[in-house]
């Protein structure tokens, strides 16, 4: 392994999507991550397709969703709720540096593999909590899905088509944002953990819930409702706070984005686009003023935009600096020259063919990530990682598998 992480050890007792985004943030940063799964079951997103991935060989087909949050992973499988499979974990943690899991607040105490039980076998733990509404408050022993996170943050409040349009009403963004926001926040506070353990030896528990990520990254959307004492609501395609900022219609039927943020580039606009003096009219001189008469402006634009099409517009602006592209759908988005030449399609070696997948978007100039294992079948690793790790010998294992533990 390398990457900057490499020499750290993570045991993932997470599934599904926040924890194991989280994990993988880290198995890409070079840990390893040691991935501890249900026997014969394994995460539930194993089972969430189609659509499948077949590979080469007799291998069982995996599901796209799975494998978008497990490359660089070693799969192990053990019963936790068996005494034994218990025992296994807590040898484990004991040459760990990082435990992630994702049960319900309160889960994993009766199992002895909670932040306390671990902690006493390992001081220097960092232990992440994933859950829906986090460790304390009157919700936080209810289970948290992204959908429901989504709207109980208010982020479907503003998302959609405004009042009073075709087809209003609050809407789901398209990715589990709020899952993968917590992921990655879980990613920075375990590194921010590791620093204070490399100054104090400390390890600590971390308590991440999706609900407060998603309050968290209203960002400017709060400050507005803070500043103003009234909800944001819905604007659909343009943004509330500037102007323009929204699609636009252009010769051939498309719509591009237009995303001008300041006046400088505003005035560069209308002088590409032949309307210079609307640069000089006082109700769009600045943004303020453009954002006071959106609707006056968004016409104005509209129809000179409707004069070129959507390819010729996005170059004219594009070459003056001022921020335009198309509004690609995702086979679009992997065949986009820029979208190339930063590698963000990769394709990762596994035991039953290279498998397809999106990189992770650090880069860095000195400890370059790497890919170089697919997320794992069912229990492919348990027996290296008992072996090697635990000092199991085969006989041992085998002893473990028949009795169902592992």
């Amino acid at each position: 392994m390398s990457g900057p992480l490499n020499g750290l050890r993570v045991l993932d007792l997470s599934r599904v999507m926040a924890g194991p985004w989280c994990t993988q943030i880290l198995a890409d940063m070079g840990a390893e991550v040691i991935k501890i799964e249900r026997p014969g079951l394994g995460d539930d997103t194993r089972h969430w397709g189609p659509p499948w991935w077949q590979g080469e060989g007799e291998q069982a087909p995996q599901s796209a969703y799975y494998l978008s949050a497990n490359r660089g992973k070693h799969s192990v499988t053990v019963d936790i709720a068996r005494p034994e499979g218990q025992a296994l974990l807590h040898e484990l943690a004991a040459q760990c540096d990082i435990v992630v899991e994702n049960f319900k607040t309160g889960g994993l105490v009766d199992k002895r593999l909670d932040y306390v039980s671990l902690s006493a076998i390992n001081p220097a733990l960092i232990y992440c909590s994933v859950t829906g509404f986090g460790q304390t408050g009157p919700m936080a022993r209810m289970a948290g899905y992204d959908y429901l996170i989504q709207a109980q943050a208010g982020l479907m409040s503003i998302t959609g088509v405004p009042d009073g349009l075709p087809g209003a009403g609050p809407q789901r963004v398209g990715m589990a944002v709020a899952d993968l926001t917590t992921g990655m926040n879980a990613a920075v506070a375990i590194l921010g953990a590791l620093h204070h353990r490399h100054q104090t030896g400390e390890g600590q528990h971390i308590d991440m819930a999706l609900l407060d990520v998603q309050v968290s990254w209203l960002a400017n959307q709060a400050l507005n409702y803070f500043c103003s004492d009234t909800p944001p609501k819905r604007t659909g395609e343009y943004h509330p706070n500037l102007v323009p900022y929204q699609p636009f219609p252009t010769a051939n039927g498309e719509k591009v984005i237009i995303a001008i943020g300041n006046d400088g580039q505003f005035r560069r606009f209308c002088n590409a686009v032949g309307i210079a003096p609307v640069a000089d009219d006082p109700r769009f001189v600045t943004n303020p003023q453009r954002v006071k008469h959106r609707e006056a402006l968004v016409a104005l634009i509209s129809d000179v935009t409707r004069g070129f099409e959507s390819t010729a517009l996005t170059t004219l602006l594009q070459s003056i600096s001022v921020p335009c592209g198309p509004i690609q759908d995702i086979a679009q988005v992997f065949e986009d020259e820029q979208v190339k030449a930063r590698g963000m399609k990769i394709d990762v070696p596994g035991k039953a063919g290279s498998v397809p997948g999106v990189a992770n978007p650090i880069k860095y100039s000195k400890t370059a990530l790497s890919y170089t294992k697919a997320p794992p079948a069912l229990g492919e690793d348990t027996r290296d990682v008992l072996t090697r790790l635990l000092g199991k010998s085969d006989e041992a294992v085998r002893r473990l598998q028949e009795k169902g533990v592992v």
